[in-house]
């Protein structure tokens, strides 16, 4: 391994080549997290020791989930402190063709696998001595399937002494559901030695829980480390729970804090909103085998689930585009169920793949069933769901092409949701199409079952309750919100919005929400006390015991979605002048948080070792840690910074963040709407 090489986030297959007589031996592994209302914070410690008298190298890796913002990272080698800082990223001006003076970055966030990637850094250690890293992160826990969940990887890839995890858990709602899983390789729950899956908390878990607190400790000593996995490779810690919420006419849960607050809005025991949906499927080649298959039996589950009120329908794309109901969406009946099970099942691979062309066959057929049905359908929501497994072979095959056609297709008249299997998608290109026409993209590693977490994906968004929400606050008494316009709300889902108070004198927030649901149109009001609210956050802050790190939650949250939001603008933006506008506030405002962003990158000290192996008193060298550029189309300029070091922090998804809590009021710009947006 270079010596010189910076953090990286790698796929998480790559192992570290070091061998067992020089590798040091990780003493302790401490991680730490707590969640406030659903902002999660997270410390990781781990302690290396060289037990030879030559230097020799020590690497720490972590798994981070993709969501999630480094924070701060810092190592302490030799008894010294050898901090980070978060700098703005250079520009760098690049050739044509899009990429990074010619070269073309290993660790693309297409190869990135699932939901988490990884922190890696390289670092000699004296002989006899003793390296301890820092790392933490920060991320904004998302409600799906009517619950949240929070991961922690355990893989130190050794047996430990000392190994800890701990999550905290504090609610402003009562707790209603907490399950702590077996653990996970994988998607899978882990063996328990004998070829059988476990079945409850892993060994050594103890559970402390009260209504709006609880406390949940993993620490397993080396005999049942070994037991689980004697390479080290536990696997991941996860936790799942919820809160209670109103039942359909709340407003929802508004916590106030330092000047800021959030807003969450999730409404039950709504009626569902019928959905128009039309299935794009990627029939090429690649897909025969196991994803064609699974595909199969995930559409046979989801069609059993479509409800009366439902119409649907199909398009397969390969180097041709097959449609099974040509020009019209039909109702679900059992003989149309019947007849689309036959047309799935007699589905075969082949040829290449035209994404442009599937694209344009699905939206042509709900523009036209739309179109025809105006009235009749006002109330019901309308989305493709579009899946792959590669990139555009046939037909048009520019990115910037494809996504044009697709806006221009779907004429902000419905939702597109894209899922790309594997590891030949184009993530960048899906992720882009989505975005720009208010779906997702999800991914499917290339080793996951495609049939759960295609149904996973359809639960999330089958089953619609609102649609057009616009959530609105007092005109004097906010400024600078996160986004508060949604296209649709689905159940099990939750909707969060997060804004900075003025200093004006009013102790009342007005919170008016505007919504369609099945057959009319809603509007839920209330004044609500920011005093009372203020203080009733710092109660239960205070009674859980939380410590300081945690008093800005609200802030940090918002800085957090302020970010995700300028990164979504950045990409959509239309122009230069706009990206630049999205790119410098965004690039503000991550610095102000210390937030590892694809705009930002992280300098991290790391110390000389002389050649006798002892630890030089005065020169340092310093690495680049950087996190991925956002997904753009190739026509645009790549931001990657390979000045000091050709690798770089690479993801799917926004990044990383940390602490220092800073006013950014100086960043912001403001638009003539009732109450200020950040861009």
């Amino acid at each position: 391994m270079d010596p010189n090489a910076a953090p990286v986030r790698i796929p998480r297959k790559v192992k570290t080549l070091l061998t067992k007589e020089t590798k040091p031996h990780i003493q302790e592994l401490l991680v730490q997290t707590t969640i406030i209302s659903r902002y999660a914070f997270t410390a990781v410690s781990c302690s290396m020791l060289n037990r030879h008298s030559a230097a020799t190298q020590g690497v720490f890796q972590f798994h981070i989930p993709t969501a999630a913002y480094i924070s701060n990272f810092t190592m302490i080698v030799g008894g010294r402190v050898f901090p980070s800082q978060v700098k703005a990223k250079e520009k760098k001006v690049t050739k044509e063709g899009g990429e990074n003076n010619g070269k073309k970055n290993k660790n693309t966030p297409e190869q990135s696998e699932g939901e988490m990637e990884v922190f890696r850094m390289e670092v000699t250690i004296p002989g006899r001595n003793r390296a301890v890293f820092l790392l933490t992160y920060e991320e904004l826990l998302q409600r799906r399937l009517g619950r949240y969940e929070h991961v922690t990887s355990v893989r130190p890839m050794q047996l430990v002494s000392r190994l800890s995890v701990g999550v905290t858990v504090v609610e402003h709602s009562r707790i209603t559901y907490l399950e702590v899983l077996p653990l996970r390789n994988g998607k899978t729950p882990s063996s328990n030695g004998n070829g059988k899956a476990d079945v409850g908390p892993p060994v050594s878990t103890v559970v402390r829980q009260n209504d709006t607190f609880c406390k949940i400790s993993f620490t397993p000593n080396i005999a049942q480390q070994a037991k689980i996995a004697t390479n080290g490779m536990l696997g991941e810690f996860v936790v799942h729970y919820d809160v209670e919420r109103e039942t359909g006419t709340g407003i929802g849960d508004i916590q106030v804090l330092d000047g800021h607050f959030v807003h969450y809005f999730a409404p039950k025991d709504l009626p569902v909103v019928p959905k128009n949906v039309v299935f794009v499927i990627d029939t090429s080649a690649s897909m025969v085998g196991t994803k064609i298959r699974q595909t199969k039996e995930a559409l046979f589950t989801i069609l059993r689930e479509l409800r009366p009120n439902d119409h649907f329908n199909f398009v397969t794309f390969s180097k041709r585009i097959r449609v099974w109901q040509p020009g019209k969406l039909v109702p679900v009946t059992p003989n149309n169920i019947r007849d689309a099970k036959k047309f799935i099942y007699m589905i075969s691979p082949t040829g290449g793949t035209d994404i442009n062309g599937g694209i344009q066959a699905g939206s042509a057929l709900l523009i036209d069933y739309l179109s025809s049905k105006e009235e009749s359908h006002h109330n019901s929501v309308s989305l493709i769901i579009f899946l792959t497994d590669g990139r555009p072979t046939v037909g048009i095959v520019q990115s910037p092409a494809i996504i044009g056609n697709t806006k221009a297709a779907v004429q902000e008249k419905f939702c597109l949701f894209t899922i790309g299997m594997g590891d030949d998608v184009d993530y960048r290109l899906l992720e882009r199409m989505s975005l720009e026409n208010c779906g997702t993209m999800r991914r499917i590693p290339e080793d996951a079952d495609a049939r759960v977490m295609l149904k996973g994906f359809y639960d999330e968004i089958g089953t619609p309750l609102l649609s057009d929400i616009q959530v609105e606050y007092s005109e004097d008494a906010v400024e600078y919100i996160t986004q508060n316009l949604f296209t649709n709300y689905f159940n099990g889902s939750e909707l969060i919005v997060a804004g900075k108070l003025t200093n004006h004198s009013s102790d009342s927030l007005h919170v008016q929400v505007t919504a369609s649901n099945s057959d009319r149109s809603i509007v839920l009001e209330k004044d609500v006390s920011i005093h009372e609210r203020e203080q009733e956050t710092e109660r239960r802050l205070a009674e859980a015991e939380a410590g300081p790190n945690v008093n800005g939650y609200v802030e940090r949250l918002w800085g957090y979605l302020s970010v995700k939001d300028g990164l979504k603008g950045r990409l959509r933006s239309q122009t230069s002048a706009e990206r630049e506008n999205y790119t410098q506030h965004t690039t503000n405002l991550s610095l102000t948080y210390n937030f590892l962003t694809p705009l930002t990158q992280m300098i991290v000290e790391k110390p000389q070792v002389l050649a006798d192996g002892t630890l030089a008193q005065t020169q340092k060298e310093a690495e680049t840690t950087e996190a991925p550029p956002p997904a753009e189309s190739s026509s645009q300029l790549s931001e990657d910074d390979n000045s000091l070091t050709p690798q770089g922090l690479h993801r799917n998804q926004p990044p990383k963040p940390t602490s220092a809590v800073s006013k950014a009021t100086s960043v912001f710009i403001k638009i003539g709407q009732k109450v200020k947006h950040l861009f």
